[in-house]
């Protein structure tokens, strides 16, 4: 009986034992999980992580073959569909450094016309490979440099009839003959009209950024200066008379001149169908000589 108390006595202390222990291990749990919920409310809500955009960006592969051959010159690749014409022949340029842009002419088709260098590349695409055809336009020149070959040489011709050097007319009866008084007039309008067209190149006209073959160059400067030189030539000559109709024909002659002379002018060029035109802002009733050669 006595033992039987005592085993009892010993499983009640167990289970107040037991019982004490949980509840400790309660409060532990009440403790840690209080510590953590301030620890996830102190860290504000929970971000989401970042989702990666992959780019749909579409590249194309620009195949450029001889117009002419058919032959494949270079494959021009990573191309984005807002690249341009110009871009392509940038990048062409860095493939075959012996043509520099301006000298490069594309087309889409042989015989067909060349592609201007604003146009992209997602507008003439019809799959990720393009194949363009490509011309060599030749040696070319900017149309600023045309214009101040044109007008420098005019300038400087006349001005070498009109000291009458020694190569060009007979030194004895050059000294023996007196320049007429219309003979330095005629000099004077002469040098204003051309200094007036180098400084509308300079300053004046917004000329674009083209270009235009070396041949060009050649017969606009063949026909100022050869002017010039056939109009220079009499004029300044040692035996050169007068106006018939003397003063009177001296000055209508200078009124009519400087009538044709524009107060001011502004001319924009831009290519239009393979040449280039002039588009007048704002200008005076004026002779136009500008000689402007087509694209060839």
């Amino acid at each position: 009986m006595f033992k039987r108390r005592k085993s009892l006595a010993s499983e009640r202390k167990r289970e107040i034992f037991s019982r004490g222990v949980t509840r400790s291990m309660l409060k532990n749990d009440l403790r840690n999980f209080h510590c953590l919920s301030q620890l996830v409310l102190s860290a504000g809500p929970l971000k989401s992580a970042p989702v990666v955009k992959h780019s749909k960006t579409a590249h194309f592969e620009i195949e450029i073959l001889d117009a002419q051959t058919r032959k494949q010159i270079c494959i021009v690749d990573k191309v984005v569909q807002t690249s341009t014409i110009h871009d392509v022949k940038q990048k062409f340029h860095k493939a075959c450094p012996k043509w520099y842009p301006s000298r490069i002419g594309l087309q889409l088709e042989r015989g067909g016309p060349f592609l201007k260098d604003y146009i992209t590349i997602q507008s003439i695409a019809t799959s990720s490979i393009v194949t363009l055809y490509f011309t060599d336009l030749g040696q070319q020149v900017s149309w600023t440099t045309v214009f101040l070959a044109e007008y420098t040489g005019p300038l400087i011709i006349y001005l070498l009839f009109y000291l009458r050097i020694p190569y060009i007319y007979d030194m004895k009866e050059s000294s023996r003959r007196f320049c007429h008084p219309v003979v330095h007039l005629a000099c004077f309008c002469h040098c204003i009209h051309y200094i007036r067209y180098l400084l509308e190149t300079l300053f004046v006209h917004k000329v674009s950024a083209g270009h235009t073959p070396l041949k060009n160059l050649i017969k606009g400067c063949a026909f100022y200066w050869g002017f010039t030189s056939w109009i220079a030539y009499y004029i300044n000559h040692p035996q050169y008379t007068p106006p018939s109709f003397g003063n009177r024909q001296v000055t209508v002659s200078a009124i009519i001149f400087l009538e044709l002379t524009p107060v001011f002018q502004v001319q924009i060029i831009t290519p239009s169908h393979g040449c280039f035109s002039w588009f007048h802002v704002l200008t005076t009733p004026t002779r136009l000589d500008h000689g402007l050669v087509s694209q060839s």
